[in-house]
């Protein structure tokens, strides 16, 4: 919540979605909570940290419709994450069982905060972490609409009600050093919602101390470098971690709805950073089991130092 310290962790949506209508707006008073504490956490370590493994991942929610059930995708989700051992995941599309199983599988060091979209719309936008590397120092969720405070509203003629889930994190292995993760998904019916939904996302990323680095992952519905949400976003002085990769992967379009891969189509979900982070290396994961794919998105992940 906003400007709360202290270890927050949140076992699950049955503890936060409790707490989501109590959750403040965020505002100046949390951003300038969060500048008092990042001074307080000391200097930086001198020998410089691992790198931090990023990953967006749109999980598709869980379904029993064939042939891609969730029970034939889980066990090849669970190979995917375990082989790729993200340090935080920004989600899309979970429902609470779903990421009940996800975190089961995950095992003992994972943990997750999130929020269900709606009261009768139970999706959320959880953003997954390793207990062992991250804990939470704050974290919040606002609305895309014109009222950001109430949960489940849409004021955009957007398909769904759509959200942002923040976190800010103390990075364990580098002296605490504190960074922000914004995680979201921007609607798939309504152009107008997105842009709109891009421009709030700006202009709250805009009250954050810019001292801190911040992430923003999510699946965007909208191609990088092309259109006004990519445009907007990064006219917060953002950078695509994918142009500033020192290495990549191949190019591939990130949602494939479990028909053949597509080389170098759109990149729809993207992990936008503040310009001092270093990315080593980013990569779309096209992992499978005997053809089966996890998701019908393809998770992208980053290697990165902040």
């Amino acid at each position: 919540m906003t400007g709360r310290s202290g270890p927050n962790r949140r076992a699950g949506l049955r503890t936060v979605v409790a707490a989501a209508a109590a959750v403040p707006l965020l505002g100046m008073v949390g951003a300038s909570a969060g500048r008092q504490e990042s001074r307080s956490h000391g200097t930086l370590p001198s020998a410089p940290a691992p790198p931090l493994e990023v990953m967006t991942f749109n999980l598709r929610f869980a379904s029993r419709r064939k042939p891609n059930s969730w029970a034939v995708r889980r066990p090849v989700m669970s190979a995917l994450l375990h082989r790729a051992a993200p340090h935080v995941i920004g989600t899309q599309e979970g429902l609470p069982r779903q990421l009940r199983a996800i975190e089961a599988d995950l095992g003992p060091h994972y943990d997750w905060i999130g929020a269900s979209r709606a009261a009768r719309d139970d999706e959320a936008v959880a953003v997954f972490y390793d207990t062992r590397r991250l804990a939470p120092a704050a974290y919040e969720h606002f609305w895309l609409s014109d009222t950001p405070g109430v949960r489940g509203s849409n004021t955009w003629g957007a398909g769904h009600p759509r959200m942002v889930t923040w976190v800010r994190f103390r990075d364990l292995r580098a002296a605490g050093r504190e960074f922000l993760v914004l995680n979201t998904h921007l609607d798939n019916a309504s152009e107008y919602a997105r842009v709109r939904a891009a421009a709030l996302i700006a202009e709250r990323i805009a009250r954050f101390d810019p001292a801190l680095p911040l992430l923003l992952t999510g699946d965007f519905n909208s191609a990088a470098h092309d259109g006004t949400v990519y445009d907007t976003l990064l006219a917060t002085g953002l950078v695509d971690t994918w142009d500033t990769a020192r290495a990549r992967g191949a190019a591939y379009a990130t949602f494939h709805g479990y028909k053949p891969l597509i080389p170098g189509g759109e990149r729809i979900d993207w992990i936008l950073a503040t310009p001092g982070v270093t990315v080593h290396r980013e990569w779309i994961d096209t992992f499978s089991v005997d053809g089966q794919y996890p998701s019908d998105h393809l998770p992208v992940q980053a290697s990165l130092s902040l």
